[in-house]
């Protein structure tokens, strides 16, 4: 079932991704070297993260999804990079503030 989901770091970082695969263990192409970037070797000795379905549809379009993934990045402010690991869409500082998760129902 395609999903959009949400990795939590240990620092607070997120990373917002869809998943057409429908595999448990599917956690995303986030760029590792911006994410080893923030985090020494002992923190990465022990390094537990956390992934969130925030939407999901039996039968959705290649399209749907991608817009609704865009829609959830900016509303979370994913691609901010004090907030998040996303690098599209592009962050500028006068797109969407970053909502407050209640706003969209997570």
């Amino acid at each position: 079932m395609p999903a959009i989901y949400k990795i939590t770091y240990p620092n607070g970082k997120i990373y917002v991704g869809q998943d057409r695969t429908d595999t448990l263990t599917y956690f995303g192409s986030v760029n590792s070297e911006l994410v080893a970037a923030d985090f020494n070797l002992d923190e990465q000795s022990d390094f537990t993260i956390r992934k969130q379905i925030l939407w999901y549809r039996k039968e959705t379009s290649r399209k749907e999804i991608t817009q609704k993934e865009q829609e959830l990045i900016l509303i979370l402010g994913a691609n901010n990079p004090s907030v998040g690991y996303n690098r599209w869409p592009r962050y500028l500082h006068s797109s969407v503030c970053r909502k407050n998760e209640d706003d969209i129902g997570i």
